[in-house]
């Protein structure tokens, strides 16, 4: 049976603590900062890259991204699974395109 995401938290959040990432308090602004820089380094990898090792290389990037907000909320004690559906939900009812804004 596939873990949940509650369970990758929490597994995500002890093997940092095993690791040795949670010595000292982890500050918020610092674990976004993390969460930001594995962003920045898939947008390097689809400037760079091509082919097979693109997919893989983005893939893997995001992965470390989905990591670090797992364990985040491992570490803050956040239920990101019911967030998420809640936040699915809401976006499933919105009009098209709501809001008006442009990417």
């Amino acid at each position: 049976m596939p873990k949940t995401i509650s369970e990758l938290c929490t597994e995500a959040h002890q093997t940092a603590i095993d690791k040795g990432w949670y010595e000292e308090p982890v500050q918020f602004g610092t674990a976004i900062a993390l969460m930001h820089s594995e962003l920045s380094e898939a947008l390097e990898v689809y400037r760079r890259e091509s082919g097979q090792r693109f997919k893989t290389g983005i893939a893997e990037e995001l992965a470390d991204v989905c990591i670090r907000i797992f364990d985040t909320c491992g570490y803050m004690g956040l239920d990101l699974e019911t967030a998420i559906r809640e936040k699915m939900e809401i976006n499933n009812g919105r009009a098209y395109r709501h809001g008006g804004k442009r990417i």
